[in-house]
This record gives C-alpha cells, sequence and structure tokens, in this order.
C-alpha cells in the first residue's frame, strides 16, 4: 500500500494537497483494509473508511470506489465530475481528467465496466462505457464516447469515438 500512496504523489504533482492524491489515498486505505482477516479490526477501518471516502467525494467530485482495481501512477489532473465503476480496470500510468466516466453502458448489465491499459490518456469530458478494453498507450480526444474496444497506441475522438489515427512512433 505505501509503495502504491509514494507513487500515486509522484504521479500527482509531488503534492499532499492535490485532489487527485489524496482521493487515491482514500481508495488504496479502503483496499489495503480489505486484507484484514480479522473483522473486529477491519470494522472500525470500514467505517473510518466510509467517512473519508464520502469526504473526498463530495469536496472533489471524484467517486472511486475501492472495489475497481487500479495500477500505480494514476494522474487525475483537474477534480469534479469524475466517476469510476467499481468494476473498471485503469492500467498504470494513465491520465484521467475532470468530467470523464468510466462506467456501464446499460442497465441490463450493471456490472460490465471498461478495461483500460497502461499509459492512456482520456481527455476532459470523455466517456467510456460497458464491457470494452482499452489497449495501451491509447489517447482519447476530450469529449468522446467510446463504446467499442480500441487497440494499442490508437488515438480516438467523437461521438461514438472513432479511431482516427495509429500512433507508431511511440
Amino acid at each position: 500500500m505505501f509503495d502504491n500512496i509514494i507513487q500515486d504523489r509522484i504521479a500527482n504533482s509531488k503534492s499532499i494537497n492535490h485532489a487527485g492524491f489524496r482521493v487515491l489515498l482514500v481508495y488504496r486505505f479502503g483496499r489495503w483494509r480489505m486484507e484484514v482477516r480479522n473483522k473486529l479490526i477491519r470494522a472500525p477501518l470500514s467505517f473510518i473508511y466510509r467517512i473519508m471516502e464520502k469526504h473526498v467525494r463530495f469536496k472533489y467530485g471524484i467517486e472511486l470506489p475501492y472495489s475497481c482495481c487500479i495500477g500505480q501512477q494514476l494522474t487525475i489532473e483537474h477534480q469534479h465530475g469524475i466517476v469510476i465503476h467499481g468494476n473498471a480496470k485503469i492500467g498504470s500510468f494513465c491520465v484521467i481528467r475532470q468530467g470523464v466516466t468510466i462506467g456501464n453502458k446499460t442497465t441490463t448489465s450493471p456490472h460490465e465496466a471498461p478495461t483500460i491499459g497502461d499509459h492512456v490518456n482520456i481527455g476532459a469530458g470523455a466517456k467510456l462505457l460497458g464491457n470494452i478494453v482499452i489497449g495501451n498507450y491509447v489517447t482519447i480526444g476530450a469529449n468522446a464516447v467510446v463504446v467499442t474496444d480500441l487497440p494499442d497506441y490508437a488515438v480516438a475522438a467523437g461521438i461514438p469515438a472513432k479511431i482516427i489515427k495509429i500512433n507508431s512512433h511511440l
């Protein structure tokens, strides 16, 4: 847990005052508390987690449940309007900006969520919806709505998002 926290601090301006770092700190605590096997010890930790999670959610407008899987050095560039599904998987070294939704596509399949690779850059206001797989080194434009899989190195934009370029030089 502490290694991830150090990596999160590095990714979020090396500041403990950065909203993204604070949200990730609560997320890492929420994941860690689930590793505590003794329920008598875990119960007060869960209570503390719930209070902290509500605090950062309402203060920064970032919904990041402990049940999603996030790699190292996730950068949350700006706060407000970020919603991440509890079943989402986000790789390492990704960037998320304000207004991003990573969630399910329909109410008939509420547990489906995107899987995002490493080094993915998600523009402001983008929506990634449904059981989709986003490859590594993908760039998603601002306000794009992604409802299909994207291969490695793709640059996608639009509603619905279309691949406009494959970055082969990375």
